[in-house]
């Protein structure tokens, strides 16, 4: 009950700007967004990338940014993927059938939302980037954001993976349209990343309970299971988790044949857990200093995460 009420209230502070003053002025929350965001730089990400790595942990790291509506703010975005890259080349074995490091793009950071061309100016970066990505061996999949994106995403993903056909995607089961995407993208080489979904979204288009939402991540588990693709499963939730395991065995996968997706500083137990059982687990890694819209995300997908911030903001907590 305590997250249905803050959730929808936090996700609109995540779009606000006098909100994000406040939140981002305040130096007790810069030391606990630590937690969750691994620093500003490419090297801080590949320090942090090295240290999961260490730990057999698969690796999808983001560089934080959204909604950009500067031309040249969106091109600066593709230079840090670039050079991100190319620090991570020499660390990664091409050979492996799983590629153990991932970038994860946001659209909108790449020019999606520009007012002319967006969408082709976003396709060109996504271009450039995933064209660096496969000369150093590193996967890359598109993330999701609201609802309004949806189309412009898969068509530049469907237009993409004809040349790069190991791109992934995202999708988020509270979405009605979802289940229908995932028997789309559910074919032999694609890769689906299923969420439950970050954002507000209105009732026409998203399920609102969590019963709903929780439905419809199962239904649309079961198709990816049983699909030809491989499935990446993304969620801290332990009964999805469980019914992900039991709809791979159904569907005779091998642990192999799909992975567990986590955030970086949540629930870093139970990745380790998994992975010591055999299973792919890949963690989010965000790095970058627009952690902001991220942040409150995460603070809204779980009670204990804004209890933390809460109690950190108390006088003397760091003391």
């Amino acid at each position: 009950m305590f997250a249905t009420v803050l959730r929808p209230g936090l996700l609109a502070a995540s779009r606000s700007p006098r909100v994000r003053r406040t939140v981002t002025g305040l130096a007790s929350t810069r030391k606990l967004v630590a937690r969750f965001v691994a620093g500003e730089s490419e090297a801080h990400a590949v320090a942090a990338t090295r240290a999961l790595r260490d730990t057999d942990r698969l690796v999808s790291i983001d560089y934080l940014g959204e909604d950009t509506t500067d031309p040249a703010q969106a091109a600066a975005t593709v230079d840090h993927y670039l050079r991100l890259l190319e620090l991570l080349t020499a660390t990664v074995d091409t050979g492996e059938s799983v590629r153990p490091l991932e970038v994860s793009l946001k659209l909108s950071a790449l020019g999606q939302a520009l007012p002319r061309s967006g969408h082709a100016i976003a396709l060109e970066h996504a271009h450039k980037i995933c064209s660096a990505a496969d000369a150093a061996g590193v996967w890359v999949t598109v993330d999701a954001e609201d609802h309004t994106t949806t189309d412009s995403t898969l068509a530049i993903v469907r237009e993409l993976r004809t040349e790069f056909p190991w791109l992934g995607t995202v999708l988020q089961a509270y979405l009605h349209r979802t289940e229908d995407d995932c028997r789309e993208f559910s074919g032999p080489g694609s890769r689906i990343r299923l969420c439950k979904g970050a954002y507000r979204e209105p009732a026409a288009v998203a399920f609102q309970s969590k019963d709903e939402v929780d439905s419809s991540y199962l239904r649309c588990l079961d198709v990816l299971m049983h699909g030809r693709g491989y499935p990446m499963v993304a969620t801290h939730d332990p009964a999805m988790l469980a019914a992900a395991r039991e709809s791979a065995r159904s569907a005779a996968r091998e642990p192999g044949d799909f992975e567990f997706q986590m955030l970086y500083g949540i629930r870093a137990d139970e990745q380790l857990r998994l992975a010591a059982d055999g299973h792919q687990v890949r963690v989010y890694v965000p790095y970058g200093d627009e952690w902001y819209g991220y942040f409150m995300r995460r603070l809204a997908e779980r009670p204990a995460n804004l209890a933390f911030f809460l109690r950190a903001l108390r006088p003397g907590a760091h003391r």
